[in-house]
């Protein structure tokens, strides 16, 4: 139990930097990236925001709220991965929601 808790910890940190960097510092990549797929602005700030909120999330001690947090990222690495899968991007450029979506929900299990 200790061991899951501990992983689940050291996922959540992880989750959240990488989030962090690639929402604030790289954020002229997303920028190009909703162009490149044709999605409009709004969109993108909609999808940035829900990402900065759940993760958020993920760092309050409260179980519950953690919860969320790693559901609500998960989801949105799904929907990721049906944008990329209906581009025909290549598995390299969709390694990161990927690794995002089974962190997040081995969060989401590990809690209970």
């Amino acid at each position: 139990m200790t061991i899951t808790l501990s992983i689940a910890g050291i996922l959540r940190v992880l989750i959240v930097t990488s989030i962090f960097f690639v929402w604030v510092v790289r954020y002229d990549n997303i920028i190009n990236e909703f162009k490149e797929y044709s999605f409009p602005d709004w969109l993108r700030d909609l999808v940035g925001i829900m990402k900065m909120t759940f993760s958020l999330m993920l760092l309050i001690g409260d179980q519950g709220m953690v919860k969320w947090g790693a559901l609500g990222i998960a989801i949105l690495m799904v929907a990721a991965q049906i944008t990329h899968f209906k581009c025909g991007t290549a598995f390299k450029r969709r390694l990161p929601s990927v690794v995002l979506l089974l962190a997040s929900a081995y969060i989401f299990v590990s809690l209970r």
